[in-house]
């Protein structure tokens, strides 16, 4: 018995502009051009002997029979890329991409991919900063660092460190005429927010006092630029310990009091169920696990800090 198939790219062409039932769309995913897309339909349609789009009022909808074959064909593509993927991520060699946000990257994990590259040299890692909502995987990224809550459905979630929010400032300010030495000195100074202003109205009620001075202070919409406007004396900033972390070591930040809140958020490290425990992916999860259980207990101690909830 003869067993006929369509051309692949005229089945890749059905199946992009179907999902996006757009034809423009389609094109620009699969970098050809409307033209091209138009042409490959028109084969398969030729190929089928039926109608698989048709429009109306300017819009493009699927015939009945397109429908239905798209139903079909959708959940071969799906199980193609997904077959290739555990082909990709079973050997322990490769690209590995890793979404992560900004500062992390910068402040965490850059300075120690080196370590994870001399016991992997086959892994060639690949990162991608991205401003991202969590639970935001995208097809292109094997594994991501999310920062919320932890519960993401269809991922496995580890969660990193510990993490506090704690007062940070350079050390000129403790030296300056203003001195910082009690949270009522707070009033004399910029407060640095990150993002919005929650967390230091949370750690102003935390400390039973007056609240109101969180109303004030810029705003930034990374944790790096707070951090680096308090390395330059600009103000007062409330920071996860984390990502403070480099410039606490350095003296370049330092701790003038002593209380610290509970960050509710926290970075989890994730990937694909199905991907979690094959070659590169889990060699990358190892190193990092076991990166974080090292340290973990020398940020609390480096901070100084006592952590309310």
């Amino acid at each position: 018995m003869s067993r006929r198939l369509p051309p692949l790219n005229a089945l890749k062409a059905f199946e992009a502009a179907a999902r996006q039932m757009s034809f423009t769309k389609a094109a620009e995913e699969l970098f050809v051009t409307q033209a091209a897309v138009s042409h490959q339909i028109k084969s398969l349609e030729e190929f089928l002997g039926l109608k698989l789009f048709r429009r109306k009022n300017r819009s493009l909808l699927l015939t009945e029979q397109g429908q239905s074959y798209f139903q079909d064909i959708k959940e071969v593509f799906t199980q193609l890329h997904e077959a290739t993927d555990r082909v990709l991520a079973s050997t322990a060699k490769g690209a590995l991409t890793v979404s992560v946000q900004p500062t992390f990257a910068i402040q965490w994990l850059v300075p120690r991919l080196s370590e994870f590259n001399v016991l992997h040299p086959d892994i060639d890692v690949r990162i991608k900063a991205v401003d991202q909502d969590e639970g935001s995987m995208t097809d292109d990224v094997d594994i991501a660092i999310y920062f919320g809550k932890g519960k993401w459905p269809g991922l496995v979630a580890d969660k990193l460190h510990e993490e506090l929010l704690v007062v940070v400032c350079a050390p000129q300010l403790l030296e300056g005429d203003i001195p910082l030495n009690t949270v009522d000195d707070l009033n004399r100074h910029i407060l640095l927010h990150d993002i919005d202003r929650k967390d230091w109205k949370a750690w102003l009620k935390m400390m039973s006092v007056d609240t109101s001075k969180a109303s004030y202070g810029p705003i930034f919409s990374h944790t790096a630029l707070v951090i680096q406007a308090a390395v330059h004396s600009q103000g007062v900033g409330l920071v996860n310990s984390v990502l403070a972390q480099p410039e606490l070591l350095s003296g370049r930040l330092v701790c003038p009091l002593s209380e610290a809140l509970t960050s509710e958020d926290s970075h989890y490290l994730v990937c694909e169920e199905s991907q979690a425990d094959l070659g590169k992916i889990k060699a990358f999860r190892e190193w990092m696990l076991a990166r974080v259980s090292k340290e973990q207990k020398s940020i609390k101690r480096m901070t100084g800090t006592h952590a309310f909830d």
